[in-house]
């Protein structure tokens, strides 16, 4: 192959990657602002909120909850394309359970068993597990839109990480409005509604991103 054509190809390959990155961060902003519009339309902030920002079990779900939504994004940009290493970022997500299971850890052992029930189910289990699918829509469909124009080579993975970031999204601003703060009830409904959209994601990565 001669200098030249080289130098064209290799230029061009960065000039998608320019177009996906741009794309991808578009459809991802579109996305939140969707996420927040419906937030802040239909479900809106805690009545207590300056209160509870006082306490540092309100304050350690925004740490988990946008922390997931970070690296989350990072993996569903780098799974659009064929080459994007994510090794280094799936394992750095896996820090995040780690990191609630050991305040539920505390939290079981600050706190008598008579009220481990109380804390488990706590008062808002239901809407959560609507409101955060509800507040995931919107942003997962913005990514799925924008790995579309990508070359993921796993589809389901990329979907499924898509799904991970947009449920990171609507879990950071649910937030504000759940009056749960235990680490026992986080762990058990986000979780919950970040495995439904998460696999939402996988099943519509694996229909809709294939090339």
């Amino acid at each position: 192959m001669k200098t030249e054509n080289l130098i064209c190809i290799l230029a061009a390959d960065a000039a998608l990657r320019r177009s996906f990155a741009s794309r991808f961060a578009s459809m991802l902003a579109c996305g939140i602002a969707i996420a927040a519009i419906a937030f802040l339309s239909l479900v809106g902030f805690r009545h207590d909120l300056p209160e509870a920002a006082q306490s540092l079990r309100f304050l350690f779900k925004f740490v988990v909850m946008l922390g997931l939504a970070v690296i989350a994004i990072v993996i569903a940009r780098r799974s659009g394309s064929p080459n994007g290493d994510m090794r280094r970022w799936t394992k750095a997500i896996a820090f995040i359970p780690m990191l609630l299971a050991g305040a539920v850890v505390l939290e079981l052992v600050s706190l008598p068993s008579g009220e481990w029930a109380h804390r488990l189910v706590g008062h808002d289990a239901w809407r959560c597990m609507a409101l955060i699918p509800f507040l995931s829509a919107g942003p997962l469909a913005c990514m799925l839109v924008a790995l579309r124009h990508g070359a993921p080579a796993q589809p389901g993975l990329a979907g499924a990480m898509a799904g991970l970031a947009a449920s990171g999204i609507a879990t950071t601003l649910y937030a504000m409005n759940c009056a749960d703060d235990s680490p026992l009830f986080i762990a058990t409904w986000f979780s919950l509604a970040i495995l439904i959209v998460t696999t939402a994601g996988y099943l519509a990565g694996r229909r809709l991103l294939v090339w």
